[in-house]
């Protein structure tokens, strides 16, 4: 009869080669570190100060006391005069006791004076050590943390979108270090992923246009069939106004994607040619709506792409004439430019708007009736796209609920 083998115990799992923690460093105490630094810098620095203020104190009382026991009289032909002004006193004092009285008086003021010059010495001293020591201390604690001002300013670059700067900190492998490294390696994957971001825009740009110009130029050669039967006409137009909104779905989600981003190549452009344009390209639209357009567009001038900021006026625009009321509506469209800002303000009547909307007006796909299909008032992203470039361009965007109805729109954007 075969007996059953013993299963062996399972083994414990391998140790990971990697330490989430990280590696060791040899030797910890010995690491230039940036608390032993200062350790070591601030307290030589308190050592040479009290070494110099202890020298400087001897030599004062040192001198000191070489006056305070200076004898305040000396012996000529046998009668005494004195030497200083501390004790004229002692001329003409015949009595050995009221000599020694007078003696033993001048002595104590000579001592006083000496007392009084090396506090006043010492305070002097003390207050020119003060000032040393103070400016050497901002200097070495400016030498100390001038790490951090390159890491700062490398932040500040970064801010403009600009990935491909790098800290690349020298020196004493201490904290500091170990941050700009650290940071140098978040960049550097920021920089990846920004890289691939922008390669898989453009290939969405590309992926994505291609078969929806194909279907609307098939779509418009079926339809241009004089032997096409009503309803494939219908047919097509339908699916022709689809094609249009889902082109218009992904140019919108594609001018997001590149409007997030900080602009880096500016160019001077006039806020009210800007709104100029936009308005001729609403101008038709408005006119079948019944929509006056108006208002005084003073000249405007600032620093960003022509092209995106067209779009926050069309986009503005374009909403102010959809959302708009039956009867009697109009647009207003007014720039103006105040002491470091440009205003672009679109105004509209319309439905009146609850205050708690405003919010929600500016996230993608949102609006403020319930309908998500079937609309031809866009795709619900063009106060996203508006707020997206405002803030590229270092502004911002609100909104107002206007009284009576309608909506006020401002663009801030510094000039």
């Amino acid at each position: 009869m075969a007996t059953t083998p013993t299963p062996l115990p399972p083994t414990a799992p391998p140790k990971p080669s990697w330490d989430p923690q990280g590696a060791s460093r040899p030797n910890p105490w010995l690491r230039p570190t940036i608390r032993i630094r200062l350790t070591l810098l601030y307290g030589g620095m308190f050592l040479i100060a009290g070494v110099v203020l202890l020298t400087i104190i001897y030599l004062l009382a040192a001198q000191a006391l070489h006056v305070g026991n200076e004898l305040p009289f000396k012996l000529v032909g046998g009668s005494v005069q004195p030497t200083n002004n501390t004790c004229p006193e002692i001329i003409g004092q015949s009595s050995p006791d009221q000599f020694n009285a007078v003696l033993n008086t001048c002595m104590k003021e000579q001592r006083q004076l000496a007392l009084d010059g090396l506090l006043r010495r010492s305070l002097i001293a003390l207050l020119g050590l003060s000032v040393i020591a103070f400016a050497f201390g901002y200097a070495m604690a400016g030498r100390v943390l001038s790490p951090l001002g390159r890491i700062t300013r490398t932040a500040r670059q970064v801010a403009g979108s600009d990935l491909s700067r790098r800290i690349e900190l020298d020196g004493p492998d201490d904290e500091l270090k170990e941050l700009a490294d650290t940071f140098d390696e978040m960049l550097e994957r920021l920089d990846r992923a920004f890289t691939a971001q922008q390669r898989f825009v453009a290939n969405a740009s590309h992926e994505l246009r291609t078969p929806l110009a194909i279907n609307r130029t098939l779509l418009e050669v079926q339809l241009s069939d004089p032997q096409a039967s009503p309803e494939l006409v219908q047919l097509g137009k339908t699916l022709l106004a689809t094609n249009e909104r889902s082109e218009q779905l992904v140019e919108g989600l594609l001018l997001l994607a590149r409007s997030d981003n900080e602009i880096v190549d500016r160019k001077p452009v006039d806020l009210a040619e800007v709104a100029s344009q936009a308005m001729e390209q609403v101008r038709a639209e408005a006119e079948g709506k019944g929509v006056e357009l108006r208002g005084q567009r003073a000249p405007a001038v600032v620093q960003g792409n022509g092209v995106l900021l067209e779009r926050i006026a069309l986009n503005l625009v374009q909403n102010a004439v959809r959302y708009n009321i039956a009867e009697d509506g109009w647009v207003e469209v007014t720039t103006e430019s105040r002491p470091g800002q440009a205003v672009l303000v679109v105004a509209n009547t319309g439905p009146v708007v609850p205050a708690y909307e405003m919010d929600n007006i500016f996230e993608p796909f949102r609006r403020l009736r319930t309908e998500r299909t079937g609309s031809d008032k866009g795709v619900g992203l063009g106060l996203s796209i508006a707020r997206s470039v405002a803030r590229a361009h270092g502004g911002r965007i609100a909104a107002e609920p206007r009284e009576g109805g309608g909506l006020v729109m401002r663009v801030v954007l510094p000039v």
